[in-house]
């Protein structure tokens, strides 16, 4: 009888852990077997030495057009959170004994905050010590375990990768035993950063080399939506109710950094603004909205001092119905700019189309086009 009970024992626990293997292939094989929501991590090293300038307007600008591209994406019928960290590497003003590097930000599901650092950096002197800022973002960021999350380092810079203390051979190869993906961009000619070790680095941590014009203007249509999704966008603004500690001071870095990208290339304010319309742009920690959708925050439950004024001498269930008015306006909001975001690309898919090479060599096309690919091959599906 114990025979058979420990027989009966082995081939459950079998048949249970072959269920739960993650399968490789289209998105369509996870359908329901995924229970964690899908992760795609993308760590940012940037070159901040003098003459980096442009790179950095580039990664302003172009920022929320990247990670619109992500938001697009599917495992197993859901969509992936979306986090970003930030480095600058190569500045005079950090200091010599950490290799004038600085992690900016650690991975962050607040994209907010990844903008307000972008456009906080300033440029200065150049020790570019490629292999030490890889083995540091390799070090110190919380890499998903999970081996079927998209983790990608994307470095950027000019001078030759082989600077530095810690040999980039070492670091790449160390960090792709964590399964993150190295992918470099040099901002210079394709044989310049082939031959000075760029190439190599990618090669060696499953990435992509690439090569831009850290000056080139990029490439944007103007099309006949953007200024009503640029609009709706800002009146995104008005349905976030602001509670916490930390509920004001994330309110204005979000008026702020619709006001940052405003300020940069053409296009980006609307980009911000479809991204806005997304799941993925998530204030929970601070926007009660969010937090008692996802069950984060009971709003009859919360102290008077948490709210904002206007909220604290309504009725428990007037409370209530003020966050489910501005959700409902959330919503209706998001929908008119998704439904404008498909006629606007329609658009500017067909202006692409009349000019020739306008595939521009910028950091967002680099970027999007290389982890595009790595994503599909991590079973993520695009529409």
């Amino acid at each position: 009888m114990k025979s058979s009970m420990a027989k009966l024992f082995v081939v459950t626990v079998l048949a249970v852990s072959f269920l739960a293997v993650p399968r490789q292939g289209s998105g369509d094989e996870w359908v329901g077997k995924a229970k964690k929501k899908p992760l795609i991590q993308i760590a940012l090293l940037l070159d901040t030495s003098n003459s980096m300038d442009g790179l950095i307007n580039q990664a302003k600008s172009q920022l929320w057009k990247i990670v619109n591209e992500f938001t697009l994406a599917k495992r197993g019928g859901q969509r992936p959170e979306i986090q970003v960290a930030l480095y600058e590497y190569g500045n005079d003003g950090l200091p010599a004994s950490e290799g004038h590097i600085r992690m900016v930000l650690p991975l962050t599901n607040d994209l907010d905050k990844v903008s307000e650092q972008l456009f906080a950096l300033t440029t200065n002197g150049g020790s570019e010590y490629c292999g030490q800022v890889i083995q540091a973002a390799g070090n110190q960021l919380q890499w998903s375990k999970d081996s079927n999350d998209l983790k990608v380092i994307v470095i950027a810079g000019n001078e030759p990768f082989t600077q530095g203390t810690v040999d980039y051979r070492d670091a790449c190869k160390g960090v792709i035993g964590k399964g993150v993906i190295v992918n470099t961009i040099h901002c210079g000619s394709f044989e310049e950063g082939a031959n000075s070790g760029w190439k190599d680095g990618a090669l060696l941590a499953d990435g992509t080399y690439m090569n831009i014009d850290s000056d080139r203007t990029v490439v944007h249509v103007d099309a006949p939506q953007d200024a009503e999704i640029a609009r709706l966008g800002a009146d995104l603004n008005t349905t976030y109710i602001p509670y916490g500690a930390m509920g004001e001071e994330a309110a204005a870095r979000q008026v702020a950094q619709d006001s940052n990208a405003a300020s940069v290339a053409a296009g980006s304010s609307v980009n911000r603004a479809i991204f806005k319309s997304a799941a993925q742009y998530n204030n929970a920690a601070w926007d009660l909205v969010d937090a008692v959708e996802q069950g984060k925050a009971e709003v009859t439950a919360l102290e008077e001092e948490a709210l904002p004024e206007d909220m604290r001498k309504m009725s428990k269930d007037e409370r209530k119905k003020y966050v489910e008015e501005r959700s409902e306006k959330r919503k209706d909001l998001q929908e008119k700019i998704k439904k404008l975001n498909a006629q606007r690309e329609d658009y500017v898919a067909k202006k692409l189309k009349e000019q020739s090479g306008s595939e521009a060599d910028t950091l967002d096309s680099a970027m999007i086009k290389a982890m595009r690919k790595q994503a599909v091959e991590r079973s993520f599906t695009f529409e």
